[in-house]
């Protein structure tokens, strides 16, 4: 089932979200519901407060992005109870954007090496070392499970070049090819 993406202004987007159990309700119909939400959207990520819930739930599939990054042919992953425990290397600027933020991209910082901790879809437990664009795309997931979203990293100047951009999205007035929910 495709679900609502929440837009910039939803209070579940700030919040951080909670770790869950193993029996978490409808849990592998909610990772399957993500996905086809992330897919109908064309994203390569999505975490569950941006469909409303204050989990730490992401999924990801950088499968689209093979042809370039022959790598991440076949990946489609899910991330649960994820923390970030340490984050090192370079930091690189990258353009990002973000389905809860339509028709905005800008360019962040990040650093290019990350150590997480994170269970699998039968909970079990890894802690594994992250480089490059997965490194980036985590970062970014892993951020909406903090309440934090990619805007938080970039310069008040580029901020008030996009507030109309926000102020808007919290009316509801976006443009957008998949379903969303505004705060209005």
């Amino acid at each position: 089932m495709i679900l609502p993406i929440y837009l910039y202004g939803q209070p579940v987007l700030r919040e951080v979200a909670k770790d869950i159990t193993s029996d978490y309700p409808k849990l592998k119909e909610l990772i399957q519901n993500m996905y086809e939400t992330m897919d109908n959207a064309n994203g390569v990520g999505l975490a569950a407060p941006q469909i409303g819930l204050p989990i730490r739930l992401v999924v990801v599939d950088l499968d689209v992005l093979s042809e370039d990054l022959p790598e991440y042919k076949d990946f489609r992953k899910v991330f649960i109870n994820a923390h970030i425990l340490e984050r090192s290397g370079d930091k690189e600027d990258m353009e990002e954007g973000c389905l809860s933020l339509p028709g905005i991209n800008e360019t962040v910082p990040r650093k290019n090496k990350i150590r997480i901790r994170y269970q699998d879809e039968d909970f079990t437990e890894h802690t594994v070392d992250i480089e490059g664009y997965l490194a980036r795309v985590l970062q970014h997931e892993f951020d909406h499970l903090d309440g934090k979203m990619f805007i938080d990293h970039i310069s008040p100047f580029r901020k008030q070049l996009i507030r109309k951009k926000l102020t808007n999205m919290i009316k509801g007035k976006v443009d957008c090819t998949y379903r969303v929910k505004s705060v209005k």
